[in-house]
């Protein structure tokens, strides 16, 4: 009997001594078995150490085993066998070099494409430029502005038979007319709204008698067609020469496809405001405070070809896309600098320079279109130095302004070679020939 006990103890030692050195499918959690055969704490402490020992294992095996097929997720062995952890999680696209290079070429390739399909030459200058705001959009802009200047000043807008309604809308008229010569548009506008379908002559004197009657005014400090030399100085305006000569060279065309169609409408307000303006779309307004002070056709030909110079060359579309620039550079500024001083700096040496070149642009191509309508453009020095005396001329105007000090718009043109052009011009079209294609 005693036998029979000591052979039952040994195989229940030996079934037991097995189940340990080969552990079960976790799925049974043989680790924390307790067995039937064995006290409740022999039980508890076994099933513990092995827990303890299959975790030391399977970790050992993760982290040691490069054959283990998790062991790529969480380091990598190099040809030096120095194994290096890689980063959990997912991998950014910035981390791989494969798609920030793809990105890069696609986003490029993007960029060229609209910068390049966005380039555009001024009429005259040939300065190119980039705008990204589309023709249409901007004729839009042009027709809502309108609508709500028009909701603005009802009741103060003048009567189509008014004096002046008629006065200015026929000078107008003579502006759009060179500018069709000008450009060689072969599309024909329609007549401005309010006007007569009939051609307006051209008095004989009264062109000269305009010319006199502006260079009587302050002769003291005025300018005769003497003084007017191609030798002398021409400020700050090469550029205009410059950006002519490289057109000419690279045979650049002029952008005109913007004035295709236009409905051309011209409106006086009565409003003791000394301004015009003319909108995108060919809205031209004016007020009778400009009339005021400026009562020679001449004069008010000047003006009017100005404002339309600036719709010619598309230069509300163009600021609208340089103040685009200007805010992204400010937005990336102002992680360094102060807001305020990035608004002052932006303002004096991005904002303010590219407004006044702008205006020095307007005064040239429309010094051409007023001298192709038969005014005499050398009444147009006068005007600016008028409307700088007006406005209040300082030295600082120049760098503090968006428009160049009247006196010096007035050395400028009365100096520059577009004068000389002007005057070729004007003769040509007194003396009965038409130019054409002169922007």
């Amino acid at each position: 009997m005693a036998y029979y006990r000591r052979a039952k103890a040994a195989l229940d030692a030996f079934r037991s001594l097995s189940s340990k050195a080969v552990p079960k499918s976790p799925v049974q959690e043989s680790c924390s078995r307790v067995y039937s055969n064995g006290s409740a704490n022999s039980a508890k402490f076994s099933s513990g150490f092995y827990s303890y020992s299959c975790i030391s294992q399977r970790l050992r095996n993760s982290y040691c085993n490069p054959n283990f097929n998790t062991a790529k997720r969480y380091y990598y062995v190099d040809r030096y066998r120095v194994q290096h952890f890689r980063p959990r999680g997912p991998r950014k696209w910035l981390q791989n070099p494969r798609t920030v290079f793809i990105v890069v070429v696609i986003g490029s390739g993007a960029f060229i494409t609209l910068y390049l399909g966005n380039l555009e030459t001024v009429p005259y200058t040939k300065r190119t430029h980039f705008v990204l705001l589309s023709k249409a959009v901007e004729r839009q802009l042009g027709e809502s502005q309108f609508q709500q200047m028009k909701a603005t000043f009802k009741g103060k807008i003048l009567p189509a038979i008014h004096p002046d309604s008629v006065r200015v809308r026929l000078i107008a008229k003579d502006i759009i007319e060179a500018l069709q010569r000008g450009l060689k548009h072969e599309t024909v506008w329609s007549d401005m709204g309010y006007a007569s379908t009939e051609t307006d002559f051209v008095n004989e004197g009264r062109a000269a008698r305009d010319t006199l009657r502006a260079l009587s005014e302050n002769s003291e400090r005025g300018k005769t067609e003497g003084k007017w030399h191609q030798e002398d100085e021409i400020l700050d305006d090469k550029w205009v020469q410059q950006s002519r000569k490289k057109g000419q060279e690279k045979g650049l065309q002029s952008a005109t496809s913007h004035l295709d169609g236009l409905n051309w409408e011209v409106l006086v307000v009565n409003e003791p405001v000394i301004n015009a303006f003319c909108l995108p779309g060919g809205k031209i307004v004016v007020f009778t405070g400009l009339l005021e002070h400026f009562r020679t056709d001449a004069e008010i030909a000047t003006i009017i070809g100005h404002e339309v110079a600036h719709a010619v060359a598309r230069h509300a579309a163009e600021g609208i896309t340089k103040n685009l620039w200007f805010a992204i550079l400010q937005l990336i500024l102002y992680q360094f600098v102060m807001p305020d001083v990035v608004n002052t700096m932006s303002t004096l040496f991005l904002r303010l320079p590219f407004s006044r070149k702008m205006e020095m642009e307007a005064d040239y191509i429309g010094l051409l279109l007023i001298a192709s309508s038969g005014y005499d453009p050398r009444v147009a020095p006068k005007v600016y130095e008028k409307l700088g005396q007006i406005a209040g001329d300082s030295k600082l105007r120049d760098y503090l302004s968006t428009h160049p000090s009247g006196k010096k718009r007035a050395e400028l043109l009365a100096q520059a070679k577009v004068m000389e052009e002007a005057l070729a011009i004007y003769r040509e079209v007194r003396a009965g020939y038409g130019i054409e294609g002169f922007l």
